[in-house]
């Protein structure tokens, strides 16, 4: 599997779209782009806004964002992210993307990978 340009810009323009609207504590528009599957496991909006703050901090208010190229894992769709959190703590966040039946792109899970700061 390859992804286009245009699916590039797709895919980071949804996982742009929900960290804003996690910045913005919209509940709805964050849920919105969550996969159908992602969907059904939270049930609502307010299931996932809860998920996403208690377990994804880095998430729901980085200090700073830097989106990396997007990729194929596993034949999946992946968007990494650098994030800092609050407190600075380096972290990958890795978004894995399901193209929908319309062509659009959902996000399908995400994966925190701690940034291992220590150089040698």
């Amino acid at each position: 599997m390859d992804l286009s340009p245009a699916d590039r810009r797709a895919i980071r323009q949804t996982v742009e779209r929900q960290l804003q609207a996690l910045q913005d504590n919209d509940a709805e528009t964050a849920f919105s782009f969550a996969s159908p599957d992602i969907q059904n496991q939270f049930g609502t909006p307010e299931n996932f806004m809860q998920m996403v703050v208690t377990a994804y901090e880095p998430v729901y208010r980085p200090r700073s964002v830097l989106f990396e190229e997007p990729t194929i894992l596993r034949s999946v769709p992946a968007q990494p992210v650098f994030l800092l959190s609050r407190d600075g703590t380096p972290v990958t966040a890795l978004y894995l993307m399901e193209r929908q039946v319309n062509g659009s792109w959902r996000i399908n899970g995400c994966f925190l990978i701690p940034v291992n700061s220590q150089t040698s």
